[in-house]
């Protein structure tokens, strides 16, 4: 199983279940995708070893725990040098506001999506976190209105 074009329909499904559901019950895996328990598990087994199925986890509810704001932020760093970048990544790692990170090509070096609960919390991680980072040049924040789409997974 090396690559998604050597995965049959059984092993999509059986991808597709797990995404929506983690927990499933083997057996009820076993009846959605139309085999016996133990071809199932056998293959669950076999995209586990592929790498297919990194692990499980539960959904947190984001909005109760970190907030409803999701701001992009567009960041820009004053050098390209490794320690600036390395300095960067390793403060913006620490910070619970920031629930992803990308290295960009383009205008803005990283953006950044940080949840947090109001206005205020969003100011404070600017004036203590983010602008407090040594090779922050410039950075631009984007509100999101509303979510249009959120996959948990490719196959959804």
């Amino acid at each position: 199983m090396a690559s998604t074009s050597e995965l049959d329909k059984i092993d999509m499904k059986i991808l597709k279940e797990l995404a929506l559901d983690g927990r499933l019950a083997w057996s009820a895996l076993a009846e959605e995708v139309g085999l016996s328990l133990t071809p199932t598990l056998r293959r669950v087994h076999q995209l586990e070893e592929a790498g297919y199925i990194k692990g499980y986890a539960a959904q947190l509810d984001e909005a109760r725990l970190a907030g409803r704001i999701s701001v992009f932020v567009a960041v820009t760093l004053s050098a390209q040098a490794e320690d600036v970048i390395a300095r960067f990544e390793e403060r913006i790692a620490l910070a619970p506001e920031v629930m992803f990170c990308f290295q960009m090509t383009g205008d803005a070096d990283y953006t950044l999506r940080v949840v947090v609960p109001d206005l205020e919390a969003y100011q404070q991680f600017l004036t203590r976190t983010l602008t407090r980072i040594p090779g922050v040049a410039h950075i631009k924040s984007s509100f999101a209105l509303k979510t249009v789409l959120m996959r948990p997974s490719p196959l959804l």
